[in-house]
């Protein structure tokens, strides 16, 4: 049960309260323009994920950076994000989900600013380290409103648009970077991918007082030995993620894997050990023990690292070997990106219909998809069917459609509303670490397979690589509850 900033308790779940000036009422949910607002924030901090990774050709010339700094432009952004979203959804949850919501949005802003003016590459990497906290901030609050703010068909409905945002924001930052770096605005080049953010980010903050104000009933206390935990075991999971395929995978790194490891078991027993002696934690051991959660989560990993991956391939294929553009490559996820809206505004319907069985029909798409891409590389390279290709992308949107918003859903039903921030921050967390898992590898797999084999054998091979990562989903989807 959540309460609103400036509004007494309720005096029961379903209470509403009289309102008071300015403020919605308890239980009136999220407006149209409420949702449009958080899922902005949401969508900025995505496309920034992705945005830049088209422009680090202008960026060298521009800044003269080289390979290692190049990379921590765009790792150093996913490295700071992810270390902070369950942080910041615990603050959230403490001390107001709207005014974390406000607070991380201005620094999103403000940060592209810093990153569209660096005069430095070391300047930019700063800024983008800065820019990711700032999207840790205000991300993990977008859920947890989200959550606690609505019920029912209105709840499944914003779940269905957020993750609908989130695959959506991936695919959109290429084909969006691509066509600004192309068009050059103003004669600023790269420096457009982050300007374009601070009039998005301030009109957003102008109607941010239209997002109901929530937070939990009890003020959390603060865990400094899980924070300290927390941080070590992320930061050496990320280190291995992020500079393992820069590094060509040093024997000192992977002593990292052992670090995060034992990171994780002290952390698991610390925060059993707090909410025992009827302590905050930061990560509790309660809510990560619900089944959705613990289920959901087992099929969101999977999910997530084949998309990371699947999006990563297709890059270094599109402008590798055929030689694409940034916007020429963009514009080939088209279909995914058309076929991904257009279902998801149907999959509550058609989970009313198939309860829990719509990942699973989510996953044999989604492998459909996949398996004719790699029989349309195997037979018609190099240079297969662009039609047969475009219909593949086209049905691993129509699975990723019905996965991605209904595990969503899935994953959060039985957080209760007071702590909604610390479970989207574990989600997000989760999908994130995912993603950048899933991207590693498959990049590292293709890249292997290429040098070793033939671009096409690659190709097939990481294809059938994805494939098992949809059957694993297909499989844990038979245990799933029904979403609700």
């Amino acid at each position: 049960m959540t309460k609103r900033e400036g509004l007494p308790p309720l005096k029961e779940p379903n209470a509403t309260p009289e309102p008071s000036a300015g403020t919605e009422p308890a239980g009136a949910g999220l407006s149209g323009i409420a949702l449009v607002v958080v899922l902005i924030g949401y969508a900025l901090s995505i496309v920034d994920a992705s945005i830049v990774n088209v422009a680090l050709s202008s960026i060298s010339d521009d800044l003269h950076g080289g390979p290692a700094a190049l990379e921590l432009v765009v790792s150093g952004y996913g490295l700071t994000y992810a270390l902070g979203l369950v942080l910041g959804g615990r603050l959230g949850d403490a001390y107001g989900r709207r005014r974390l919501y406000a607070y991380g949005l201005a620094a999103f802003t403000v940060t592209s600013a810093l990153c569209g003016l660096a005069p430095t590459i070391e300047f930019l990497v700063v800024a983008r380290l800065l820019q990711g906290a700032a999207a840790a901030m205000l991300v993990p609050q977008v859920l947890a409103t989200i959550q606690a703010a609505t019920v029912g068909q209105a709840r499944a409905r914003a779940i269905g648009l957020y993750g609908a945002t989130a695959a959506l924001g991936m695919v959109i930052g290429q084909i969006l970077g691509g066509l600004l770096v192309s068009l050059d605005i103003a004669g600023i080049g790269w420096r457009s991918v982050f300007a374009i953010n601070v009039p998005i980010g301030a009109a957003a903050l102008l109607a941010v007082r239209r997002v109901p104000a929530t937070r939990a009933d009890a003020k959390p206390g603060f865990d400094p030995l899980g924070t300290f935990l927390f941080g070590v075991t992320m930061v050496c999971a990320l280190a291995v993620v992020v500079a393992g395929p820069e590094l060509d995978w040093p024997l000192w790194l992977w002593s990292l894997v052992a670090v995060a490891a034992v990171g994780a078991l002290a952390l698991v027993r610390a925060e059993r050990g707090l909410e025992a002696r009827g302590g905050s934690p930061l990560l509790s051991p309660s809510v990560l023990s619900h089944k959705g959660m613990r289920r959901g989560l087992a099929a969101m990993v999977p999910f997530s690292a084949g998309f990371g991956a699947f999006l990563f391939v297709y890059a270094l294929i599109a402008q590798g070997h055929f030689g694409f553009d940034g916007l020429e490559s963009g514009g080939g996820l088209a279909p995914f990106a058309v076929a991904f809206f257009a279902v998801t505004l149907f999959t509550p319907r058609i989970a009313a219909a198939l309860g829990g069985r719509i990942v699973t029909l989510g996953a044999l798409v989604q492998s459909a998809g996949l398996l004719l891409l790699a029989l349309v590389m195997w037979l018609g390279w190099p240079h297969p069917s662009l039609a047969l290709v475009l219909v593949g992308i086209g049905f691993y949107g129509v699975g990723a459609a019905l996965t991605g918003p209904t595990l969503f859903r899935m994953i959060l039903a039985d957080v209760p509303s007071a702590q909604a921030g610390m479970g989207s921050g574990v989600l997000v967390t989760s999908q994130q670490m995912a993603t950048a898992l899933g991207a590693t590898v498959g990049g590292t797999l293709y890249v292997s397979l290429a040098g070793s084999l033939s671009t096409a054998s690659a190709a097939v091979l990481v294809l059938a690589l994805l494939t098992c990562f949809s059957v694993t989903v297909l499989v844990i989807s038979l245990k799933l509850p029904d979403p609700s």
